[in-house]
């Protein structure tokens, strides 16, 4: 499914592009095969939705987009240029571990279903968090000082200025969300993934979650790719891939 408002130039080297990628896991004695030889691209500036029931292999796919996993060497594959994950065409499955954990934060913002933010940590500590990151432990506040303005915009533009100081305990889902978002893009990245981003929440608040997302997209031209077993949220994207046993079925 395409929306054609969006039309990449056809030559255009993708944003991301996942080639040929296979992924298993060890259950005891048994390999399980969650992904069979997927194929996958993001452009600059598009929005592209993945689709799939429960258990299809929608998380794994996009960790391996976000390199926070690693796809298996396909057994019939022996060149590194057609497997695995590539960004603007350069190869990162078979970079080292702290070139894809440079790529992770300076390139890639993640949001999960469960927000994962840091309960000892106030709201804008935690939306810090990734510009800390590259930084030894007694300078990370030093080096995250630049993008503090940042923070305090985008806090301030998703109608958080009045939560700073809060824990998030004591925020609701809505609020954790929308902190998740503005940690997600502190560092400016060139894409966005969203693992169910709405599914732990209520319809009105889920969809005040898509319309921060709608707008960064519009305002921002930002790369989004989201995992999303709702059609609806699916339909707002340019375009839906749907996964299903372990393949792609657009």
């Amino acid at each position: 499914m395409s929306n054609p408002a969006f039309n990449p130039q056809p030559l255009a080297v993708p944003l991301i592009e996942l080639r040929n990628i296979h992924k298993s896991y060890q259950l005891g004695p048994t390999a399980f095969s969650v992904l069979k030889g997927v194929n996958l691209h993001v452009h600059e500036g598009e929005f592209v939705a993945i689709m799939g029931s429960s258990g299809s292999g929608k998380s794994t796919l996009l960790h391996i987009a976000g390199a926070l996993d690693s796809p298996d060497q396909p057994l019939d594959e022996k060149s590194a240029d057609r497997f695995g994950l590539f960004f603007r065409g350069q190869p990162v499955t078979h970079m080292g571990h702290w070139g894809r954990h440079r790529l992770r934060n300076q390139q890639f913002g993640f949001v999960f279903q469960f927000y994962h933010l840091l309960p000892e940590l106030n709201i804008l500590e935690n939306v810090l968090l990734p510009a800390m990151i590259p930084a030894p432990f007694y300078k990370a506040l030093i080096r995250a000082r630049p993008r503090k303005l940042e923070a305090l915009e985008l806090l301030d533009s998703f109608g958080l200025a009045d939560r700073l100081k809060h824990r998030p305990n004591q925020l609701s889902g809505g609020e954790r969300q929308r902190v998740a978002i503005a940690r997600a893009l502190i560092n400016k990245p060139a894409l966005l993934l969203a693992d169910e981003p709405t599914g732990n929440l209520d319809a009105k608040t889920g969809r005040s979650i898509l319309d921060v997302l709608l707008a960064l997209h519009k305002t921002r031209q930002q790369s989004i790719l989201i995992v999303t077993h709702d059609p609806s949220v699916a339909a707002l994207a340019h375009r839906t891939v749907h996964l299903t046993d372990g393949r792609i079925k657009s």
